[in-house]
Formats: C-alpha cells, structure tokens, sequence
C-alpha cells in the first residue's frame, strides 16, 4: 500500500493554506506525497451563511499566503488579478470584500490542487500502525458517498475540520426537528421553512445579527423574536492595538504563558471574537426597532436578558418558556421556527482520534501544532483551528491561516528531509 507523506483531513482554507505553503516549499524540498480528504463532493465555505450583504471581518490581506509569502500567486490581489477585477476591486476602496467573493477566492486556490483532493469521502477513523513497539504509521479509514471504504497510510497528519455547531442542552432533545436549526445551517433550513411567520432568534453575536437583518428583509416578512442573555448587542472592538492579539507573532507570546495567564488573556480579548457584531450591523437594528415605535409597529420583539429555560416540540409549532432576567418571571411562547446562533464547538478531532487517546498527553499540542505523544509514537499529527486555549484566539480565524500553514508545512518537510520512515 502506498505510505502517503501527509494526509489532510478536511480541505478548508487551513489545509489549501498547508497545500499552497507545500508547493512553493518546491524545488528547494523534496516533493511529498500529499493527499487531502474532504467529506462535501466538492469546495464549499459555509455555504448556508452565504448571505446577500454579508462581507468579511478581517482584511483581506489575511488570505491564504499573503502575510506568509506576499508575493505568492495564491494571494487575494493575484486572484483578482486573474478575474480581471483588480481594479474595480481597488475602485470600492474597501480592505474587507464580501463573502461571496472570499468563498469564490477560496473556491479558485482550492481548484488549484483537485487532483490532491478526495471529495465527498468522510473520515471514519484514525488507528496506529503498530509494527514491533512502536507506531510507525497511521491509518486512516474513510467512507465515500455511495458507503465504499477506503484504507490509507500517512507518515503525518493534519486536521483542519472546523468547528461542530454548538446546540445548547435545553434545545439537545429537539435538535432533530426541522423547525430548529443552528445558523451553519440557515439558508437551507430557513427555505424548507419559508411558511414560518413567527421566528425565534437565539443569540446576540455576528451570526444572529445578520441572520435578523436577512429575516427583516425577506418578502413574507416574519415576525422575529431576537432574543439573548445579555443587556445589550455589544460591537466588536476592532482597535487597531487590541487587533494585535491576532497577528501571528502574538502566538509566541500566548503560548508562552501559563494556563492562568493564557485564561485570563483569551477573557480579557473575547470581545474581539464572541457575541460581538460589526457596529454597522447593530447600527442598522438599532434603527429598525427604532422605526418600528415611531411607525406603532410590534413586528419584532428585542428580547434582552431572557433566558431559554424549556422549549417543547409540538405539532402547532416550538414553545419556548422564557425567563426573564429583568422581572423574574417566566413566559411561554410559541413560534414556527427557531433559529439558534449559538456559535460552535472545536471538540470534534478528540473523538476522530479516539484511536490515538493511549498515545497522546491529553490532545495538547506544541508550538509547532504537533500533537504531544508518548516514546515510540513515530507519526506527527497536526491539529489546526482546535488550539484556542494555547495558541489564541487568532486560531479558530483566518488571521493567522497563511503563516500557520507555512509553520506545519516546515514540519512536515524537514521529516522528509531527514528521510524518516516511521
């Protein structure tokens, strides 16, 4: 069988940032044999948040080989070079396109390495190549659409598979019914909803804010309850020295400090990231409740420091009891559809490597990214995006992607170099 120098698990824009990083290593390393698997049939970024006015939040610039190599023929400014946009681009005067055109930007560097990629294949499990005492290599075990398994070898590994949607416990046992759906699932949901005329929004950060505007805009014009445990939609801080928590050298200095101190940075910075809109958004809800008074008009409800306690699935819709934070009180209501922006969870490569728990020292990485292992565990494993309490916040964002990939890419070639054959 043949041994792969490197496989990827999911081909987002961390591991096309680790493929472009690989091939401009070339011709000073050797090559490598590298194969990605990713589970959709083909290239797609969020697709059911594709909003029609949503844009990004980091600057362009933060792409997938710039602040890495700048003059990389991946970059942002090369892609629109070769769409023939680059100066209609500079004509907006805007550090920050729309998402559509970043996933399309993302969509033309992913284009660049198909024949690397196995689409539509998910990952089944992880398991050790014992031989002797030791683990040499790592087999890697998937399921293709029509329930085809394969089985291949790795010399390393790198999971780059995002974040699982988070769904709080009191909406756990109703998750399962189509009238409740996390955002990363919106647009498709909310069309196999088009009926709903009351709608519940949970949440008060970036998704949920555009999400309301999306539902305030739409022709059957739903009633929409925003609803979340705060006092207030708070705008994120978007400071030029507090966004230094996001460059990439920052890394150093988080991973450096102990547990106590990397906790109290990533409390002190969560506003850059958690439950912080853009104050363009929070602008414009400001004004739809605003004009909604001046007009007499109840179409929306701004439910601030009310509480989801209960919520019941029910033939005439989802009830939810509410608690109000302000007055102490509960109160049930019903509606068609609820819609939760709750954010996600980064937990999931601890149950793909459930293989590799006797091996690992708890799931924590290097600096480098490398999963800590035991003696004798011969395989490096790379986790990217997971890596939050040691290395940041930057890590779950686009911010740092560019020059991570540079930082794994390095690791993987020098075992290559050195002609390793575990």
């Amino acid at each position: 069988m043949l041994v792969h120098d490197l496989i990827g698990i999911g081909f987002g824009p961390s591991n096309i940032a680790l493929a472009i990083a690989l091939e401009e290593a070339r011709p000073a390393a050797p090559a490598t044999k590298s194969l990605f698997i990713e589970q959709q049939p083909g290239f797609a970024w969020h697709p059911d948040m594709m909003l029609g006015d949503a844009h990004m939040q980091i600057a362009f610039l933060k792409d997938l080989a710039t602040l890495r190599n700048p003059t990389s023929r991946y970059t942002f400014v090369n892609y629109l070079h070769e769409k023939q946009r680059l100066q209609d681009f500079i004509n907006l005067k805007t550090f920050y396109p729309s998402r559509h055109e970043f996933s399309d930007y993302f969509a033309w560097a992913a284009s660049r390495f198909a024949e690397q990629v196995a689409y539509g294949e998910s990952v089944v499990d992880v398991r050790p190549e014992v031989r002797g005492d030791n683990v040499e290599l790592l087999r890697i075990r998937s399921r293709d659409q029509a329930g085809r398994f394969s089985e291949r070898l790795t010399r390393n590994l790198v999971l780059s598979i995002g974040g699982t949607p988070r769904i709080p416990p009191v909406f756990q046992h109703c998750a399962s019914d189509d009238r409740v759906f996390h955002t990363h699932h919106y647009l498709r949901s909310i069309q196999a909803n088009a009926h709903a005329t009351r709608i519940a929004l949970i949440g008060g950060g970036q998704s949920a804010a555009e999400i309301f505007l999306d539902l305030h805009g739409r022709a059957n014009a739903p009633q929409v309850d925003l609803i979340m445990r705060a006092r207030a939609l708070k705008p994120a801080d978007s400071s030029p020295y507090v966004n230094e928590v996001f460059n990439s050298e920052f890394v150093d200095h988080v991973f450096s400090q102990p547990a106590e101190a990397r906790d109290a940075m990533l409390a002190e910075f969560r506003h850059t990231n958690y439950a912080c809109p853009d104050p363009a958004l929070i602008d414009q809800i400001f004004k739809i409740f605003y004009e909604q008074r001046v007009r007499g008009d109840a179409r929306h409800q701004f439910l601030r420091r009310h509480d989801v306690i209960r919520a019941r699935a029910a033939e005439d819709g989802v009830h939810l009891t509410l608690f109000d934070q302000n007055t102490s009180r509960e109160v049930t209501q019903r509606y068609d559809a609820v819609v939760l922006a709750t954010g996600y969870e980064r937990v999931s490569h601890r149950t793909m490597l459930a293989g590799l728990a006797p091996y690992s020292e708890g799931f924590e990485v290097d600096r480098g990214y490398r999963l800590k292992t035991v003696n004798g565990f011969k395989p490096a494993v790379y986790l990217q995006g997971s890596n939050e309490p040691t290395h940041g916040l930057s890590d779950t964002l686009l911010s740092v992607t560019s020059v991570r990939g540079g930082e794994i890419a390095e690791g993987v070639l020098a075992a290559v170099r050195a002609g390793r054959t575990f």
